[in-house]
């Protein structure tokens, strides 16, 4: 038996996988989700914002409301679930409950999803969203940069962890307006000295709800070389005017 395949079995002995949505054990032949989440999970469908990714009314409309009111500083971007249900409690466990171990899966799900974008796309880094060093203590890992880990390898380009980082711990995002949350996540990335970027990066985040995140983001790593920048989130909430 090959050595990494020993590892990996030891390794599921020691740290069980669990499914992202109910969280049971998964048996041997259920990579990423049981059986019964298998076949409830819905992927995004039908007409999406040409901006963000949010769904739409329909065909007719190219941008939802919020993209429609306020200039984004990243091209484009998707999700490929709706923030709602067994998609939210799932992601409420892997930002809070010690289940960095659903990054496997949301990365899985970003890929298949979102395949078309990221062939056209062609990044050549991808950025996950920093963490406070407090924040990060506290929880112990950065669910951004685990869901970013994992499209590394599989997509075979690097993953900057250090080049940009959150120099002020700003107040959670959830219950803000969205012009809160402009005001909140001011000045509060930075580049590290001498780091610099190329010019096509993809952000990662694992809720989309207005955007003012990933626009500071996006406003930070151009200042580091980034030229053009697009994001992939795990999901996306409902759209909020500002």
């Amino acid at each position: 038996m090959q050595k990494g395949l020993v590892k990996g079995r030891i390794a599921e002995l020691v740290y069980p996988r669990r499914c992202p949505f109910c969280d049971c054990l998964l048996s041997g032949g259920e990579p990423y989700l049981c059986r019964r989440c298998a076949s409830r999970l819905k992927f995004i469908s039908g007409p999406v914002c040409m901006k963000c990714g949010r769904p739409v009314e329909s065909d007719a409309v190219e941008y939802c409301d919020n993209c429609r009111r306020r200039e984004h500083r990243f091209i484009r971007g998707f999700a490929p679930f709706p923030y709602r249900g067994m998609v939210q409690d799932s992601i409420m466990r892997f930002k809070y409950g010690s289940r960095a171990e659903y990054a496997g899966f949301y990365a899985a799900a970003i890929l298949k999803y979102g395949s078309a974008h990221l062939e056209q796309w062609k990044p050549e880094m991808i950025l996950p969203v920093p963490i406070h060093p407090d924040r990060y203590r506290k929880r112990g890992y950065n669910q951004a940069e685990e869901v970013a880990r994992h499209l590394s390898v599989e997509l075979g380009i690097p993953c900057a962890s250090y080049e940009i980082y959150r120099k002020k711990n700003t107040r959670p995002q959830k219950g803000l307006t969205p012009s809160m949350r402009r005001k909140n996540l001011s000045d509060a990335f930075a580049v590290r000295d001498g780091a610099r970027l190329p010019a096509r990066v993809l952000l990662i985040d694992d809720i989309y709800t207005t955007g003012s995140t990933l626009d500071a983001l996006a406003e930070t790593a151009a200042k580091a070389g980034a030229e053009k920048i697009w994001f992939a989130c795990v999901s996306i909430a409902p759209g909020q005017s500002v």
